[in-house]
């Protein structure tokens, strides 16, 4: 991938902002000055544009037209799989454009939902859009670096799934307040995947292999101890977002993020709430937050809280 400066582009269009930084490592100094868009992190180790006037990225055979905000904008939907339009708008006055922009690049495309009784709009990456982000890599980050995602896996658990960003926003604002220097999320699926990895290393290349893994409970104990994942009633538990970030002194630390929908229910409910995950009650469009994690610190949830969604 390549790019190069769009200087008929730049003619067109009128910047929202100042923003002097174009690649490089704008968008991490961004942060460690205090920044408070959540987003500038995802864009961090990618070589996009950082400006308000658009660059031409090469990605193959195709070329796209790009300005920072909506690089920053595919890097964050592409982070969470899906973002909800309004919550992506509440940061960026020009979002409406970008994202129409973006749809017309073939790089994102929008789905109605209703969360509640509110209709809304989410957005997630297309495969070309992923692609993008992919090709934008700087170097080899050792498998380290921010996972990005295309399209919609479970619709049944949209509404859920929804919410996850708004958390981490909420999450990030102390995060930063205390000043943390968040690397990166990452979601369940990489964790259950890493997890399964761990199950069936055994039965790998077997051709005799059922699926059933042999590991020992101790085994899966230890697994969760280096993982950082509470094990209740012999279950590893996994959070909806872990923020993996370096403390005030620069120190690796994590915060796991859970969003409580109306379905939990029994047991499972309860495996959650005792889990230490920072979690977040969702009711309809609302959701409401606890800010306290046995390992990120502060209060547990207090489910008496409840802030404005959409």
């Amino acid at each position: 991938m390549r790019r190069e400066y769009d200087y008929d582009d730049a003619q067109r269009e009128r910047p929202d902002r100042p923003n002097p930084s174009r690649g490089g490592t704008g968008d991490a100094d961004a942060l460690r000055a205090g920044s408070t868009d959540p987003r500038a992190v995802f864009t961090r180790e990618l070589d996009l544009p950082r400006g308000d006037t658009r660059e031409r990225v090469f990605v193959d055979a195709r070329t796209y037209a790009l300005r920072g905000s909506e690089a920053r904008t595919l890097a964050t939907v592409g982070a969470f799989r899906v973002v909800p339009e309004v919550h992506l708008r509440e940061q960026q006055a020009s979002f409406p454009k970008d994202l129409r922009h973006l749809c017309d690049l073939g790089l994102v495309r929008t789905v109605p939902h209703v969360i509640g009784k509110t209709r809304t709009t989410l957005v997630t990456l297309t495969e070309r859009g992923r692609d993008l982000l992919e090709s934008a890599r700087r170097g080899d980050n050792g498998g380290g670096g921010q996972r990005f995602y295309a399209g919609i896996k479970k619709p049944r658990e949209l509404t859920h799934d929804a919410h996850v960003y708004r958390a981490y926003c909420r999450a990030s604002e102390r995060l930063a307040g205390r000043g943390a220097h968040i690397r990166r999320v990452v979601l369940d699926d990489e964790l259950k995947s890493a997890y399964q990895r761990f199950l069936q290393e055994s039965n790998r290349g077997r051709r005799d292999a059922t699926g059933r893994s042999d590991r020992h409970a101790d085994e899966i104990a230890e697994w969760a101890v280096a993982n950082h994942l509470p094990m209740i009633d012999d279950h590893v538990q996994f959070p909806d977002v872990r923020v993996e970030y370096d403390d005030r002194d620069g120190r690796p630390a994590i915060e796991d993020l859970e969003v409580l929908t109306p379905h939990y229910r029994g047991a499972h409910a309860a495996a959650k709430s005792s889990s230490g995950f920072s979690c977040y009650r969702a009711i309809g469009a609302r959701l409401g937050g606890g800010t306290g994690s046995g390992r990120g610190g502060g209060r547990g949830f207090d489910p008496r809280v409840a802030e404005e969604f959409v």
